[in-house]
């Protein structure tokens, strides 16, 4: 058996957070896309490598590897609800007003077709289908390398005050 290993490094949650206090949401993730805030941890832990916003859409990109891989020699369903769950919930985040918070409620996911290495560059794009003073309605669709879809889901996140 070949032993294999993998070293990452993360930012402490919480850094430079001053910085994006007074913004809104949009702004508080472009502050992250341009390095001025670090990204969230699990970024790094599960290896992505693009992150693009604007106003109610978000896309992330991960290249499908091996240490994201379930015991039957494909990508983990967690890791596949990761990414959907990043993308729609990201995409509420990028409509919030000073001030504003959100959690996710819940996420429905549907799984369409097997991912693995072979998948290549994995996009995940989200957008807010519906956007209410107390509730958003998000999906995301995920697609390989070759532009099939593999899953989708939908979430709902609450949105409360700071």
């Amino acid at each position: 058996m070949i032993s294999r290993a993998r070293t990452f490094s993360w930012a402490e949650p919480g850094t430079n957070i001053e910085k994006v206090i007074g913004l809104d949401g949009l702004q508080q993730l472009r502050a992250m896309i341009d390095g001025e805030v670090p990204r969230p941890p699990i970024m790094d832990l599960m290896d992505f490598e693009g992150f693009e916003a604007e106003f109610g859409r978000v896309a992330v990109t991960m290249r499908a590897q091996e240490f994201h891989y379930n015991p039957l020699g494909g990508v983990h369903g967690g890791v596949i609800a990761t990414l959907l769950d990043t993308a729609a919930a990201c995409s509420v985040h990028s409509t919030l007003k000073v001030g504003e918070l959100y959690t996710s409620l819940d996420l429905t996911t549907k799984f369409l077709r097997p991912v693995t290495v072979d998948s290549g560059l994995l996009r995940c794009e989200g957008r807010v289908l519906n956007r209410g003073r107390r509730t958003a309605l998000a999906q995301a669709e995920l697609t390989d390398q070759a532009g099939k879809l593999v899953a989708h889901a939908t979430s709902t996140c609450l949105i409360m005050p700071a």
